[in-house]
């Protein structure tokens, strides 16, 4: 049985441009950095950043990591834009809430995720 989350990892290629995107463009703590393995604290869930597996690109889907944004998504879109992040498309409007994908400096997919307000 399962008792929570310990850590999600993402495949890195280049460790200090990853951890760089992390910290600076996404505003995550860094707890430990080496070149074979980084963790972040993202509110309270370890992001560890793997430089031990193959970070080959896959479109055909995986992982996709959901962001709380700190103020409005519209605000942090334009924060992303302004650190170069790759825009994945427009916000998107849904009952359940508003999402933004982007993707990291190695091409994981991410996503600011917004519930709905009311």
């Amino acid at each position: 049985m399962a008792h929570g989350v310990a850590t999600v990892w993402v495949p890195v290629t280049d460790m200090k441009r990853a951890v760089a995107f992390y910290r600076d463009t996404l505003g995550l703590e860094v707890k430990s950095e080496d070149t074979d393995w980084s963790e972040l604290d993202a509110g309270g869930l370890m992001i560890g950043l793997n430089g031990r597996e193959d970070a080959s690109v896959s479109s055909s889907g995986g992982a996709v990591i959901s962001f709380q944004p700190d103020g409005s998504i519209e605000d942090e879109l334009a924060r992303l834009n302004d650190h170069g992040a790759d825009i994945q498309g427009e916000i998107s409007e849904h009952p359940w809430g508003r999402i933004l994908p982007f993707k990291d400096s190695e091409g994981n997919d991410l996503q600011l995720y917004s519930p709905p307000q009311g």
